[in-house]
């Protein structure tokens, strides 16, 4: 327990405060925004993109402008109505001030009024509010009932009142500019990949709508628009391409419920699009233009639907096999493209929070669920091809997912093992005394006579080896089935103990590494300084780049250098690790009289020149292996074992006279 401050601080009647005005956001943005980073920035825009949304929804407008400019500041126009900001009799105050200074002050806020925001986007009435304060300025010009009207903010405070002149133009709408304030988030600087992905998905849902994006960028001032003239039927037939199972299906529904029998009815509306696919995934929830990043009501409604309607086919046409357990989601989500973009009053959505991710209504969710049920049902009667199509696809899926899953546990089954029973269990593993990981070092040395070397130059006390055997399989061009049945392979992940890392959609339940698991601090692969033992060096790096590619980042894996020259002279021996170094020692010594030994195979080195040389860390030379460039590493170990002959016939011409006194030309 703490110990107490000698100053006990006063909490008493005086104590409680109220936050007023700007400072109810920008003391605690993340209250409204989700967080004060840039996440919570990002939003902070979408609240102003979300009314000029509304408006266009309500058929006031085709077209909304975004600015993004290199000062961190955004424009945003649309060509609506134009917010009433003149005097409001009714609640005796100007209307800028309740939409721009009040919290909760907006016009979607009653039900009955269908013909003002229905399906809104926006619903709490603070967004607007919200955004004003947290910026740095914001500038606000409204064009509406034959006049222009203009507001200027700075730091969530009006500066110069309301100005209004006379406009002639039959343009209305409304163009706000500001600056997201530093102060109040910690960063302001949004990618421009936001901007497109947001008024992408917000053309998708809304058909006809078009969306303007200008941005300055170091070539100039670029312009990008997004226009889906169909909607998200559109977007899921430029999705699905040529290759879809089924053809592109929109279905349009429209159901009236309430959330509980105490509360009031409300409308809903479904548009959804979707098609199944052999290599194709993609799943994604609107709610009144709102991506429901994390679903909810929808996500729960499809799950349920989809999965009982494909088994009920499944079993009525006897595709199951004896005693086959039945299908799960994901077995369907792995073939399905499908869009949802949904309608209720706005002023009856629950959503999870202000952010918008997630609708949770209790009526959304049965509704869907009933909806999709029936439109499966009749869209399999009435197209019998589609529907064996489709089910076939899913039992692929299905059958993959547990073929994939039992690999999985075999796998894991086979690499497990704790550190003191590895060694009984892996055949010619000669383990270390110390069991702190941090000074654990594991070397992979070439065949047995290499092992007998290494086992008696080593220090017990934390130096470990492992021999393979022969050039081991590459695994570049092998797949997963053939991986791990080698035996060399599996022994080594069993002595390494982190598991692998699987990244292919198919095999993806492979994976299990874990770092903290690995067993090692230094993993050093020992070959022979010959071209076999350069191959079989390239062999394991290769299986490190395929199962174990964070061992690289991490900087874990290290090659032993092993001396090419053995320079003998009457008072000390020098070791060369290549010709240049042999010339710089043969240009420094003293002695005329000299001996040159080319390097024997490590299993006939004595074991105090193995020590000197390979094991001992005061002398040896190990090189970290460096993941450099992904990209870069990629084409390196694909122009060594992979499928790109020319590049390999390119590289032989280019070194391979370097080894050719090596070569086994018999």
């Amino acid at each position: 327990m703490p110990a107490k401050s000698s100053k006990s601080k006063q909490y008493d009647n005086s104590s409680i405060s109220v936050l007023k005005g700007a400072d109810r956001v920008r003391q605690r943005p993340a209250v409204i925004f989700g967080s004060n980073d840039l996440e919570g920035c990002e939003h902070c825009i979408f609240e102003i993109v979300s009314n000029s949304i509304d408006e266009a929804r309500e058929g006031f407008g085709t077209r909304i402008n975004v600015s993004k400019f290199r000062d961190g500041s955004i424009e945003i126009e649309d060509f609506g109505r134009g917010i009433p900001v003149d005097f409001n009799e009714k609640e005796s105050r100007y209307n800028w001030e309740l939409v721009f200074c009040e919290m909760y002050a907006g016009g979607k806020y009653n039900s009955d009024q269908t013909s003002n925001y229905e399906f809104s986007l926006g619903l709490n009435g603070l967004g607007l509010c919200a955004a004003q304060y947290a910026s740095e300025y914001m500038d606000v010009e409204i064009r509406r009932d034959g006049f222009r009207y203009s507001l200027h903010f700075e730091k969530g405070e009006n500066i110069g009142g309301l100005k209004k002149e006379p406009f002639s133009g039959r343009i209305t709408g409304t163009k706000i500019r500001f600056r997201p304030d530093l102060e109040v988030f910690t960063e302001i600087d949004i990618p421009l990949d936001y901007f497109k992905d947001v008024l992408n998905r917000q053309a998708i849902v809304n058909p006809g709508l078009t969306i303007s994006l200008k941005y300055e960028s170091q070539e100039g001032t670029e312009k990008l628009e997004y226009l889906y003239k169909e909607g998200i039927t559109d977007y899921v037939s430029a999705l699905a391409g040529d290759d879809a199972i089924s053809p592109v299906q929109t279905w349009q529904g429209e159901r009236i419920g309430r959330d509980r029998e105490d509360k009031p009815e409300y409308k809903l509306i479904i548009n959804a699009a979707l098609c199944f696919h052999k290599s194709v995934r993609m799943i994604e929830y609107y709610h009144n233009s709102s991506w429901l990043e994390h679903g909810g009501a929808p996500d729960k409604a499809v799950r349920s639907a989809f999965v009982s309607q494909i088994d009920a086919y499944l079993k009525q046409n006897n595709k199951y096999n004896k005693n086959e357990s039945k299908i799960n989601f994901s077995d369907v989500e792995d073939c399905l493209i499908l869009v949802i973009s949904s309608f209720s009053t706005a002023s009856l959505v629950s959503y999870a929070n202000q952010t918008k991710k997630a609708v949770t209504n209790r009526f959304i969710q049965e509704a869907m669920t009933e909806f999709f049920r029936h439109q499966l049902e009749i869209y399999f009667i009435e197209n019998p091809g589609d529907a064996e199509k489709i089910a076939a696809q899913v039992l692929i899926n299905k059958r993959s997912r547990e073929d994939a899953e039992r690999s999985r546990l075999n796998l894991k089954k086979k690499l497990a093992g704790s550190v003191d029973n590895i060694a009984n269990r892996v055949e010619k593993f000669i383990d270390c005394r110390s069991r702190d990981v941090s000074e654990r070092e594991l070397y992979i040395v070439e065949g047995d006579s290499a092992m007998g070397a290494c086992r008696k130059a080593r220090n017990p006390d934390f130096q470990a080896i492992i021999p393979v055997r022969g050039k081991i399989l590459n695994c570049l061009k092998a797949d997963y089935d053939r991986i791990f049945k080698s035996d060399i392979i599996t022994d080594l992940c069993k002595v390494l103990g982190c598991g692998v890392e699987v990244k292919s959609k198919a095999n993806k339940d492979l994976s299990t590494f874990s770092l903290d698991a690995l067993r090692w601090n230094k993993v050093v692969i020992c070959t022979d300084a010959d071209v076999d033992g350069f191959q079989i060096r390239t062999l394991i790096l290769t299986l490190f780049y395929r199962l174990m590619p964070t061992l690289i980042k991490e900087g874990k894996v290290f090659i032993a250098e092993s001396p090419l020259y053995e320079i003998v002279t009457k008072k000390e021996t020098y070791f060369a690790y290549s010709d240049r170094e042999k010339d710089e020692i043969l240009k420094k010594m003293v002695e005329g009289k000299y001996e040159i030994h080319r390097s024997k195979g490590l299993g006939e080195n004595e074991p105090e020149m193995m020590s000197l040389t390979t094991m001992a860390p005061e002398t040896r030379r190990l090189i970290k292996v460096m993941p450099g460039d992904e990209h870069q590493t990629q084409e390196v170990f694909d122009m060594l074992l992979g499928d790109n002959i020319n590049a390999r016939k390119e590289h032989i011409n280019e070194v391979g006279y370097m080894y050719l006194d090596q070569a086994d030309l018999s």
